[in-house]
């Protein structure tokens, strides 16, 4: 299984794709549900270890979600 990396960057860096369209679920704990959902246009740069957005700092053990138009592209 790819690296949740590289499953970020290349829907940031193919052809016709736009981190605009990506919506990101993660575990938030004291949120509904312990999840919180991120918008891909939040992103400021996808790091080594972690996901950086204007407002947190994310690992990427705490992704569950990706999606791309609705449609999954990762669930753990």
């Amino acid at each position: 299984m790819p690296h949740l990396r590289d499953i970020l960057n290349e829907l940031k860096w193919k052809q016709g794709y736009t981190l605009e369209n990506v919506e990101i679920t993660i575990i938030h704990r004291g949120a509904p549900k312990n999840r919180k959902i991120i918008s891909g246009a939040g992103i400021k740069e996808i790091g080594k270890s972690f996901l950086y957005t204007n407002t947190a700092t994310i690992p990427y053990h705490r992704i569950s979600k990706i999606s791309y138009n609705n449609e999954i592209v990762y669930e753990r």
